[in-house]
Protein backbone atom coordinates (compact mmCIF):
# COMPACT_ATOMS: atom_id res chain seq x y z
CA UNK A 1 0.00 0.00 0.00
CA UNK A 2 1.57 3.51 -1.02
CA UNK A 3 -1.20 6.02 0.05
CA UNK A 4 -4.39 6.14 2.19
CA UNK A 5 -7.49 8.38 1.24
CA UNK A 6 -9.41 10.19 3.20
CA UNK A 7 -12.92 8.48 4.80
CA UNK A 8 -15.34 11.78 4.49
CA UNK A 9 -18.36 12.60 2.13
CA UNK A 10 -16.04 15.15 -0.51
CA UNK A 11 -17.65 15.54 -3.65
CA UNK A 12 -16.24 12.29 -6.20
CA UNK A 13 -14.66 14.82 -8.37
CA UNK A 14 -12.35 15.96 -5.50
CA UNK A 15 -9.06 13.37 -4.61
CA UNK A 16 -7.27 13.83 -1.88
CA UNK A 17 -4.44 11.26 -0.98
CA UNK A 18 -1.85 10.75 1.47
CA UNK A 19 1.51 8.67 0.95
CA UNK A 20 2.51 6.15 3.33
CA UNK A 21 6.40 5.44 4.20
CA UNK A 22 6.36 2.16 2.07
CA UNK A 23 5.20 4.62 -0.92
CA UNK A 24 7.31 7.54 -0.99
CA UNK A 25 9.87 8.73 1.34
CA UNK A 26 10.23 12.71 0.46
CA UNK A 27 11.05 15.63 -2.58
CA UNK A 28 14.52 14.17 -2.29
CA UNK A 29 14.89 10.62 -1.55
CA UNK A 30 13.41 7.55 -3.61
CA UNK A 31 10.78 8.13 -7.06
CA UNK A 32 9.06 10.68 -7.99
CA UNK A 33 5.49 11.31 -6.59
CA UNK A 34 3.67 10.95 -9.77
CA UNK A 35 5.02 7.13 -9.62
CA UNK A 36 2.72 6.83 -6.56
CA UNK A 37 0.08 8.75 -7.24
CA UNK A 38 -1.66 9.79 -10.73
CA UNK A 39 -1.37 13.72 -10.46
CA UNK A 40 -2.62 15.44 -13.25
CA UNK A 41 0.33 18.00 -12.83
CA UNK A 42 3.25 18.69 -10.36
CA UNK A 43 2.34 19.88 -6.78
CA UNK A 44 2.19 23.45 -5.90
CA UNK A 45 5.17 23.04 -3.46
CA UNK A 46 5.63 25.38 -0.49
CA UNK A 47 8.55 26.12 1.50
CA UNK A 48 7.39 25.28 5.14
CA UNK A 49 8.53 27.18 8.27
CA UNK A 50 5.43 26.51 10.88
CA UNK A 51 3.79 30.09 10.10
CA UNK A 52 0.38 30.92 9.34
CA UNK A 53 0.84 32.00 5.85
CA UNK A 54 -1.80 30.98 3.03
CA UNK A 55 -0.96 31.20 0.07
CA UNK A 56 -3.10 30.60 -3.57
CA UNK A 57 -1.52 27.52 -5.11
CA UNK A 58 -0.20 29.46 -8.34
CA UNK A 59 3.17 28.81 -10.63
CA UNK A 60 4.20 31.85 -8.82
CA UNK A 61 3.72 30.84 -5.13
CA UNK A 62 5.81 27.53 -5.87
CA UNK A 63 8.51 27.51 -3.13
CA UNK A 64 7.64 30.66 -1.77
CA UNK A 65 7.35 30.32 2.04
CA UNK A 66 3.99 29.43 3.42
CA UNK A 67 2.27 26.31 5.02
CA UNK A 68 -0.97 26.36 3.44
CA UNK A 69 -2.07 26.74 -0.13
CA UNK A 70 -5.80 26.67 -1.69
CA UNK A 71 -7.10 26.64 -4.96
CA UNK A 72 -10.40 26.60 -7.17
CA UNK A 73 -8.50 25.90 -10.34
CA UNK A 74 -9.11 22.07 -11.65
CA UNK A 75 -5.98 20.34 -11.48
CA UNK A 76 -3.84 22.29 -9.38
CA UNK A 77 -2.94 20.42 -6.86
CA UNK A 78 -1.95 21.55 -3.24
CA UNK A 79 0.11 19.69 -0.89
CA UNK A 80 1.20 19.81 2.31
CA UNK A 81 4.66 17.94 4.12
CA UNK A 82 4.09 15.94 7.46
CA UNK A 83 5.70 13.37 9.59
CA UNK A 84 4.52 14.50 12.93
CA UNK A 85 2.66 17.50 12.29
CA UNK A 86 -0.93 17.45 11.37
CA UNK A 87 -2.45 18.10 7.96
CA UNK A 88 -5.32 19.30 7.57
CA UNK A 89 -7.24 18.89 3.86
CA UNK A 90 -10.47 20.90 3.16
CA UNK A 91 -13.21 21.38 0.62
CA UNK A 92 -16.82 22.55 0.13
CA UNK A 93 -19.76 20.46 -0.28
CA UNK A 94 -19.86 21.42 -3.66
CA UNK A 95 -15.84 20.78 -4.27
CA UNK A 96 -15.56 24.26 -5.95
CA UNK A 97 -12.17 24.90 -3.51
CA UNK A 98 -9.32 22.68 -2.03
CA UNK A 99 -6.86 23.68 0.63
CA UNK A 100 -4.11 21.65 2.32
CA UNK A 101 -2.28 22.93 5.55
CA UNK A 102 0.56 22.08 7.39
CA UNK A 103 -0.11 22.42 11.05
CA UNK A 104 2.53 22.30 13.56
CA UNK A 105 1.53 23.46 17.00
CA UNK A 106 3.53 26.41 16.09
CA UNK A 107 1.29 27.44 13.23
CA UNK A 108 -2.12 25.55 14.15
CA UNK A 109 -1.78 28.24 17.69
CA UNK A 110 -0.83 30.87 15.46
CA UNK A 111 -4.38 30.56 13.44
CA UNK A 112 -3.19 28.67 9.94
CA UNK A 113 -6.18 27.16 10.62
CA UNK A 114 -8.71 30.01 11.08
CA UNK A 115 -6.42 32.11 8.09
CA UNK A 116 -6.49 29.05 5.66
CA UNK A 117 -10.65 29.14 6.12
CA UNK A 118 -10.78 33.24 5.75
CA UNK A 119 -8.31 32.46 2.26
CA UNK A 120 -11.45 30.18 0.98
CA UNK A 121 -14.15 32.87 1.54
CA UNK A 122 -17.20 30.00 1.46
CA UNK A 123 -19.87 29.84 3.97
CA UNK A 124 -18.11 27.65 7.17
CA UNK A 125 -21.16 25.36 7.41
CA UNK A 126 -20.28 24.34 3.59
CA UNK A 127 -16.44 23.30 4.36
CA UNK A 128 -15.46 19.54 4.65
CA UNK A 129 -12.37 19.12 6.92
CA UNK A 130 -9.90 15.85 7.30
CA UNK A 131 -7.42 15.56 9.63
CA UNK A 132 -4.75 13.42 8.52
CA UNK A 133 -2.25 11.54 10.42
CA UNK A 134 -0.42 13.16 13.09
CA UNK A 135 1.46 12.15 16.77
CA UNK A 136 -0.91 11.05 18.19
CA UNK A 137 -2.08 12.20 21.86
CA UNK A 138 -0.42 9.46 24.07
CA UNK A 139 3.31 10.67 22.12
CA UNK A 140 3.04 14.76 21.88
CA UNK A 141 4.62 15.42 25.20
CA UNK A 142 4.95 19.11 25.45
CA UNK A 143 6.13 22.03 27.82
CA UNK A 144 4.44 25.12 29.51
CA UNK A 145 5.34 27.37 26.32
CA UNK A 146 3.01 24.79 24.45
CA UNK A 147 0.13 24.77 27.08
CA UNK A 148 0.06 28.33 27.55
CA UNK A 149 0.50 28.81 23.59
CA UNK A 150 -2.90 27.14 23.14
CA UNK A 151 -5.01 27.83 27.03
CA UNK A 152 -3.81 31.40 27.09
CA UNK A 153 -6.09 32.16 23.71
CA UNK A 154 -8.83 29.56 23.76
CA UNK A 155 -9.71 28.09 27.64
CA UNK A 156 -11.24 25.63 25.91
CA UNK A 157 -8.24 24.04 24.96
CA UNK A 158 -7.11 23.29 28.69
CA UNK A 159 -9.57 19.69 27.42
CA UNK A 160 -6.62 18.49 25.03
CA UNK A 161 -3.61 18.77 27.82
CA UNK A 162 -3.46 15.89 29.84
CA UNK A 163 -0.68 16.24 32.71
CA UNK A 164 2.16 14.33 32.21
CA UNK A 165 5.31 14.68 34.42
CA UNK A 166 6.26 18.37 36.32
CA UNK A 167 6.10 21.29 33.56
CA UNK A 168 4.77 18.56 31.34
CA UNK A 169 1.95 17.52 29.34
CA UNK A 170 0.60 15.39 26.76
CA UNK A 171 -1.02 17.35 23.99
CA UNK A 172 -3.62 16.46 21.57
CA UNK A 173 -3.36 17.89 18.56
CA UNK A 174 -6.39 16.66 16.81
CA UNK A 175 -8.51 17.71 19.60
CA UNK A 176 -6.64 21.17 19.24
CA UNK A 177 -7.73 21.32 15.72
CA UNK A 178 -11.27 20.51 16.62
CA UNK A 179 -11.85 22.91 19.08
CA UNK A 180 -10.09 25.59 16.37
CA UNK A 181 -12.45 24.45 13.64
CA UNK A 182 -15.32 24.21 16.25
CA UNK A 183 -14.98 28.05 17.57
CA UNK A 184 -14.74 29.13 13.66
CA UNK A 185 -18.07 27.37 13.01
CA UNK A 186 -16.71 23.60 11.01
CA UNK A 187 -18.91 21.03 12.17
CA UNK A 188 -18.03 18.59 9.57
CA UNK A 189 -15.27 17.16 10.62
CA UNK A 190 -13.29 13.84 9.80
CA UNK A 191 -10.05 11.77 10.00
CA UNK A 192 -7.97 11.92 13.45
CA UNK A 193 -7.82 8.29 14.20
CA UNK A 194 -4.45 7.49 13.22
CA UNK A 195 -0.55 8.24 14.97
CA UNK A 196 2.60 8.84 13.38
CA UNK A 197 4.78 7.70 16.22
CA UNK A 198 2.83 4.68 16.76
CA UNK A 199 2.30 3.41 13.25
CA UNK A 200 5.76 3.35 12.32
CA UNK A 201 4.40 0.33 9.46
CA UNK A 202 2.99 3.07 7.91
CA UNK A 203 4.29 6.30 8.66
CA UNK A 204 7.27 8.68 8.69
CA UNK A 205 7.87 10.10 12.41
CA UNK A 206 9.99 13.20 13.24
CA UNK A 207 10.15 12.24 16.76
CA UNK A 208 10.50 8.50 16.46
CA UNK A 209 12.81 8.57 13.81
CA UNK A 210 14.67 11.62 15.23
CA UNK A 211 14.18 13.88 12.33
CA UNK A 212 16.24 11.45 10.04
CA UNK A 213 14.30 10.05 7.75
CA UNK A 214 11.39 11.16 5.44
CA UNK A 215 7.84 13.24 5.23
CA UNK A 216 4.30 12.34 3.75
CA UNK A 217 2.60 14.28 0.80
CA UNK A 218 -0.68 15.44 1.70
CA UNK A 219 -2.46 16.17 -1.65
CA UNK A 220 -5.65 17.26 -2.71
CA UNK A 221 -6.81 18.86 -6.03
CA UNK A 222 -10.46 19.44 -8.03
CA UNK A 223 -10.33 17.07 -10.79
CA UNK A 224 -12.72 18.20 -13.25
Amino acid sequence: MHFIQPNWPAPAHIKAYTTLRDGWMGRTFGPPIASIIPLPEDPIWLTQTHSKIVLEATPLNREQIGDASFTTIPHRVCVALTADCLPVLMTDKQGSIVAAIHAGWRGLAAGIIEETIKAMNVEVNHLLVWLGPAIGPTKFEVGKDVYDAFVDRHTESEAAFTPHAEGKWLADLYALARIRLTLSGVTDVYGGDFCTYTREDLFFSFRRDKGKKGNMANLIWIDR
